[in-house]
C-alpha cells in the first residue's frame, strides 16, 4: 500500500532521529513540506495526500544527504534572515541568526542619517545588504564579493525582494579599489582560524564555502586589510560595523583604535558575546558627519 505524505514524514523523522538529528522533527516537516508542496506551518491533513513516485524519489534522495550532513538550508534551495527568505546555494554561506545583530546595529544608525550610502562588504548571499535595504528605503545599497558565483545568488535575492535601492558589485574587500564614499560600510567577513578550521561541524567544513569562512592563521586577516584599506572611503563621522568570531572582538576593537577609528565599541548579544564592533571615521574638524542628521 502507498504511504501518504503524513506517513512519509514519520519515517523521514525517525531516520533523522536516529541520526541524532537535533531538530529532526522540524526538518523531516520542510523537507516533506517542500517536495509535496504542503503547508509547513500544519501537517493537518497530510495523511489524506499520497505523492506520486517522483516526488517519494525526490525525498529520499534528499533524506539521503541530510544523512551525510549536508546542510538543511541547501537542500531546501533558502534560508529564513531577518524576517525575509533568501535563496542559498553551497556558492554562499548559509544566513545566521547572530548576524541579525548586524543588521539591527546598522539600521540604528542609518536611520539617524537622511540618504545613507551604505557598502555591505563580503555580500555572500546579499541577505545583510538587502534587509538594510528592505528597511531603509531612502538608503542606496551596494553588495561586493569576490566570488562571482555568490554574487548570482545575491542577485537573484535581489530580484526576490525587488529592492531597487540595492545593486550588487564584483570586488575585492581587501584592497578598496575605486573612489566612492559611504555613510556606513558593513561586513560579515571570513574569520575562522587555522586551528577552528580543523574542528569544525563536518556539515559546514564539507558543505560551506571555505573562501567565505578562513580568515588566516588567527582569523584576522581580512579585518586588518578592511580596517586600514576602507577607512579613506567612510565619510567623516559614518561608521565601519563588523560581525566578528566569540573571541575576536577586544582584537577587532583594538585594530580599529590603532587606525585611528572613534567611539570604537563592542556591543554584545544577549548571550553577552561581543558579537558587534563598531567605529567611526574621525570627523574632520568643523565638517558634519557625512549625511547624518
Amino acid at each position: 500500500m502507498e504511504m501518504t505524505a503524513l506517513e512519509h514524514y514519520q519515517s523521514v523523522r525517525a531516520q533523522l532521529e536516529q541520526a541524532g538529528i537535533e531538530a529532526a522533527a522540524l526538518e523531516a516537516r520542510e523537507l516533506c513540506a517542500k517536495v509535496f508542496s504542503l503547508d509547513r506551518r500544519s501537517i493537518r491533513g497530510w495523511n489524506a495526500m499520497q505523492p506520486d513516485e517522483a516526488q517519494c524519489a525526490q525525498l529520499c534522495s534528499l533524506c539521503a544527504r541530510r544523512l551525510a550532513q549536508e546542510p538543511l538550508a541547501y537542500l531546501l534551495g533558502e534560508w529564513d534572515f531577518y524576517g525575509m527568505t533568501f535563496a542559498v546555494t553551497p556558492d554562499v554561506l548559509i544566513p545566521r541568526g547572530d548576524t541579525e545583530w548586524l543588521c539591527d546595529a546598522a539600521c540604528t544608525e542609518a536611520k539617524a542619517m537622511s540618504r545613507p550610502r551604505i557598502l555591505d562588504l563580503c555580500c555572500g548571499s546579499g541577505c545583510i545588504g538587502i534587509a538594510l535595504a528592505k528597511q531603509l528605503p531612502q538608503a542606496e545599497v551596494v553588495g561586493m564579493d569576490i566570488s562571482r558565483a555568490a554574487l548570482a545568488v545575491t542577485q537573484k535575492n535581489a530580484e526576490r525582494h525587488q529592492v531597487s535601492n540595492y545593486r550588487a558589485v564584483y570586488g575585492d574587500a581587501r584592497t578598496a579599489d575605486g573612489q566612492e564614499q559611504y555613510d556606513l560600510i558593513v561586513s560579515n567577513p571570513p574569520y575562522i582560524t587555522a586551528q577552528e578550521m580543523k574542528e569544525l561541524d563536518e556539515s559546514v567544513r564539507s558543505y560551506e564555502p571555505h573562501l567565505a569562512l578562513y580568515g588566516g592563521e588567527d582569523g584576522l586577516d581580512f579585518y586588518r586589510d578592511i580596517i586600514r584599506a576602507w577607512k579613506p572611503h567612510l565619510k567623516p563621522g559614518g561608521w565601519l560595523m563588523f560581525e566578528c568570531g566569540w573571541k575576536q572582538g577586544e582584537a577587532v576593537a583594538e585594530l580599529m583604535r590603532v587606525h585611528g577609528y572613534s567611539d570604537v565599541e563592542i556591543r554584545r548579544d544577549l548571550s553577552g558575546i561581543g558579537r558587534i564592533i563598531c567605529g567611526r571615521q574621525t570627523q574632520t574638524e568643523g565638517s558634519a558627519a557625512g549625511q547624518i542628521e
